[in-house]
């Protein structure tokens, strides 16, 4: 189905810089929202439910995953995480430009369901610096953090299934290129015509 809003998925290792760099392009730009997430991992520092994400419980996530409420879910470093597939479609249909931050996995199965959703994947510059972001978030434990790492090897290894890379060196530089991917997509001919519709009717183009 084409929706009026776009949807953009952006996946990355933990430590890459997804978050921040999210958070920077919806301050940046009020027409894209987040959709925010359902987890049953604890909250973390001034997380808070309902903003970061839908925290709940292994039975109320079993249950949404049974009645079929999630577009996708995944288990990462020992928690689930699941994509309510109803919230999506109320805010891109509405013309919304939505964007969800999850894990590779999601966002492939996410790509399957809706097929205009733009996927970018957010690489380190390098092991080391990834490892240094890690430790100093202070969140994890030495031994959270290696799985951290050791995950960190097979997300990578999909960027080649995404549809746009950056390389998260310079914070200013990626924030630049995520805020180019949404703007090239929003001038492509499909979604020019449907947020445009008047002027492309009034000009005779079909």
């Amino acid at each position: 189905m084409d929706y009026p809003g776009n949807l953009f998925v952006v996946a990355a290792p933990s430590g890459a810089g997804k978050s921040s760099l999210v958070k920077a392009l919806m301050e940046l730009d009020s027409q894209v929202q987040p959709s925010v997430s359902h987890t049953t991992r604890a909250p973390r520092g001034q997380e808070k439910h309902g903003r970061e994400y839908f925290f709940v419980s292994q039975q109320e996530f079993d249950s949404m995953v049974l009645g079929g409420a999630f577009v996708e879910w995944a288990h990462v470093h020992g928690n689930r995480y699941g994509t309510s597939k109803k919230a999506v479609e109320e805010r891109i249909a509405s013309g919304t430009d939505v964007v969800l931050e999850i894990d590779y996995q999601g966002a492939l199965q996410i790509k399957r369901i809706f097929t205009n959703a733009v996927l970018v994947f957010i690489l380190p510059p390098s092991w080391e610096e990834l490892r240094s972001r890690l430790e100093r978030r202070g969140e994890d434990s030495p031994e959270v953090i290696e799985m951290r790492l050791k995950n960190a090897a097979e997300e990578m290894a999909q960027a080649r299934e995404f549809d746009f890379v950056i390389i998260n060196e310079l914070f200013e530089r990626a924030l630049f290129d995520l805020k180019a991917i949404v703007h090239a997509q929003r001038l492509k001919f499909t979604a020019q015509r449907r947020s445009r519709a008047d002027t492309f009717k009034a000009l005779n183009i079909i």
